[in-house]
């Protein structure tokens, strides 16, 4: 009897892929891996979104994070795509357009069908910075220098082919110039201090990250890459109110998502449960404090909005 009671758990683990059920999970810690360093917008924002996974009303067990920065998120999203577990227990942050349009360049491990959503939390657009000291005050100002040098401003931003690279790319064909984006390699942390220590004449990077520098009084901001002014900046214009035709296709949506082939009733009760863990109270409260936009979506709202994006991107990539 023990033998067939011994035979009948190895079969349910092996069809389960050895996680729990859902109605056992999570029975330990989550991992979420972070494609990018600490600092950036993606691991500050990750950390308050998941501080009350270990609530009875959220998943009861903490989250922890982990970071795995590189090459514009591709070193963490290839580990996650190839090497993860999909047992639940190690999730992935997710951003977008991001890792949408780094598989539609090629030469990563991934794509959207490499993944599974289980939810958003935020939509952070890109906005153009430059130092606090910087002559330049308009994005009339920027383009004018990048019209009488050309090819030589230089400005930063988190990677190829992220949100502000996607961003870099519609402003030098709305405004009809050639411009020197310089990827880093410490993501948006990164390209926010090269913008303050002068390395570069200006950048590219994401509002909530830009919102705290221009707190700090390191940064003045030029420019929103949407269709309509952020909240939390409302004296700042956006590219098209300053005669640029460039829509929202670079803002940065961040979310959770877990490997394909994590089993079904777990990303059920993820999809269940995380929204709604998004949604405490300490938490808007605190992304509010961090310049941080929140925009919650469930798992079906995410999974058509990549679907979206992969049409846009690949219209916007083509022949690049």
């Amino acid at each position: 009897m023990r033998k067939l009671l011994a035979g009948a758990a190895m079969a349910l683990m092996a069809l389960t892929g050895g996680a729990a059920v859902a109605g056992d999970y999570p029975d330990r810690p989550v991992m979420l891996m972070v494609s990018y360093g600490a600092g950036g917008a993606t691991d500050f924002q990750a950390r308050i979104v998941t501080m009350t996974a270990g609530n009875e009303d959220a998943l009861g067990m903490p989250i922890a994070i982990i970071n795995k920065p590189g090459a514009g998120g591709r070193v963490g999203w290839n580990w996650f795509a190839t090497q993860a577990e999909a047992d639940g227990y190690t999730m992935g942050a997710y951003n977008i357009p991001h890792f949408i349009a780094q598989s539609i360049k090629g030469g990563v491990q991934y794509s959207a069908d490499s993944f599974e959503p289980i939810a958003n939390w935020g939509a952070d657009p890109a906005v153009f910075v430059v130092a606090k000291d910087s002559p330049m005050n308009s994005m009339a100002d920027v383009v004018a220098y990048a019209k009488e040098n050309p090819g030589k401003l230089t400005f930063s931003g988190a990677g190829l082919f992220v949100g502000h690279h996607i961003a870099a790319l519609q402003l030098e064909k709305a405004a009809g110039v050639k411009m020197a984006y310089i990827p880093t390699k410490g993501g948006g942390a990164a390209a926010m201090k090269a913008v303050i220590a002068g390395e570069v004449i200006g950048g590219v990077n994401n509002l909530s990250d830009a919102f705290r520098a221009r707190e700090a009084g390191n940064v003045k901001i030029l420019g929103v890459f949407d269709l309509e002014r952020n909240d939390f900046m409302p004296d700042v214009p956006t590219l098209k109110e300053q005669g640029f035709e460039v829509d929202n296709a670079s803002v940065n949506f961040r979310g959770i998502m877990v490997p394909k082939g994590t089993p079904q009733d777990v990303i059920d009760k993820l999809a269940a449960t995380v929204p709604e863990m998004f949604k405490n109270g300490r938490v808007a409260k605190k992304m509010k404090a961090g310049g941080s936009p929140m925009h919650i979506m469930t798992r079906d709202e995410v999974k058509a909005m990549w679907a979206a994006r992969e049409e846009t991107l690949k219209e916007l990539l083509a022949g690049l």
